[in-house]
């Protein structure tokens, strides 16, 4: 009788354990969801600051509407983007960086933010749709990379190798990291896309995409791939 009494207390721990995992693991994503979404429309609002008091939403709207700031946002890059695009706007974007570049300091810090935007938002090549395996920090343990491009003019004319820019993420910020030039017969191309690996490399190895799961599972990829021969229409 004790032992059927120890049983079911056993098995009722057990019921309540799985339930109060299953609500985590249904409630969890849906509420970090729902605060970060909360938050960022939060932060954009704070873009009505930008109008003057008598001009506010809140002077003529009975309640707080979330989301005019992200409104205000888009009809300004509109309004702005209509403007530069034009023969007068241009002109008056090329005087305004003629005259950004006679600022001491201020010149490259504005110069390398507007070369990191311009590479964002412009770029569209092969080069930024590579994932790649590379040894680091030492031969044997490899790291996820992406190929930005080729390396040209001095680093390419020293070196007995074909080089390539890769840009090393690191762990759980995908956005720093490190710049490596490496010869394109060093590195093992990859079919992942970057989308599955940017989870992969920011989860630390947690989330690992589903079709990688099933090579895992057949079998394949336990060894390293013999790295790929050089080829001139990869990068």
């Amino acid at each position: 009788m004790l032992n059927f009494i120890r049983r079911q207390i056993l098995e009722s721990k057990n019921v309540f354990r799985a339930n109060i995992l299953a609500g985590m693991l249904f409630l969890l994503p849906i509420l970090a969801t729902v605060f970060l979404i909360n938050l960022l429309i939060t932060w954009v609002d704070m873009s009505l600051l930008l109008l003057p008091p008598q001009y506010r939403p809140e002077n003529y709207l009975p309640v707080r509407i979330p989301g005019l700031g992200l409104l205000l946002v888009i009809i300004i890059l509109f309004v702005t983007g209509m403007f530069v695009r034009n023969f007068l706007g241009r002109k008056l974007v090329e005087i305004g960086e003629r005259l950004m570049r006679y600022i001491p300091f201020v010149s490259k810090v504005y110069s390398w933010i507007k070369q990191m935007v311009d590479t964002l938002l412009l770029t569209s090549g092969k080069e930024f749709k590579r994932v790649v395996m590379v040894e680091y920090p030492r031969r044997g343990i490899w790291a996820m990379a992406f190929v930005t491009g080729v390396a040209e003019g001095e680093v390419q004319d020293k070196t007995n190798h074909r080089v390539i820019n890769v840009f090393l993420p690191t762990t759980p910020n995908p956005t720093s990291g490190f710049y490596l030039l490496v010869p394109e017969t060093d590195v093992i191309p990859l079919d992942m896309s970057v989308e599955d690996s940017m989870k992969l490399i920011m989860s630390g190895g947690i989330l690992v995409p589903d079709n990688y799961k099933k090579q895992s599972n057949n079998g394949a990829g336990c060894q390293p791939a013999a790295p790929a021969a050089p080829r001139e229409e990869q990068a």
